[in-house]
């Protein structure tokens, strides 16, 4: 079997998957520093990008992510803190943290994607941008969040 990490396909029906693969892009590109005017402009630059056979996404979803886990950031730390019992989140891997800031945004601010699939698209992002272990890591911590959400432990209730 071949342990090559795929490329990401930014499929043509501008699906929220492909979305959130953007969203996380710009997301973790936030990791490093950059201020309000350098995370527009980072966002306009992957916004223009096109090839022969890729078209720029609509991005209103992705947008909202971005804007979102942003926004939230400090809330979403706090939460994955929580939930991240051996582990300060300073020590957690950054393409780890940005996936699970994006999920439990998702989770809480979304009401529209399930749990289940918030759940599901984040251990699909640690698959293709994390390491091996990423997936489990990221599957465990979600799935806690999410089971104090439908028992309404964190004060957002959702139904599935």
């Amino acid at each position: 079997m071949d342990n090559q990490k795929q490329p990401v396909d930014f499929r043509p029906d501008r699906s929220r998957r492909a979305q959130r693969v953007y969203a996380f892009q710009i997301l973790y590109s936030m990791n490093f520093g950059l201020t309000e005017n350098q995370l527009e402009l980072t966002f306009r630059h992957f916004q223009g990008e096109s090839t022969k056979d890729r078209q720029p996404l609509n991005t209103s979803y992705a947008w909202e992510l971005i804007s979102g886990v942003h926004e939230n950031l400090r809330e979403l730390n706090r939460i994955i803190s929580r939930y991240s019992r051996n582990w300060r989140v300073e020590r957690i891997a950054l393409v780890e943290m940005t996936i699970m800031r994006l999920a439990v945004y998702e989770m809480l601010h979304s009401k529209d994607v399930p749990l289940k699939v918030a759940i599901n698209e984040g251990v699909e992002l640690a698959k293709t941008f994390g390491d091996e272990n990423s997936r489990n890591f990221v599957n465990g911590i979600l799935d806690a969040v999410a089971k104090d959400i439908r028992n309404d432990k964190l004060g957002v209730g959702q139904e599935f």
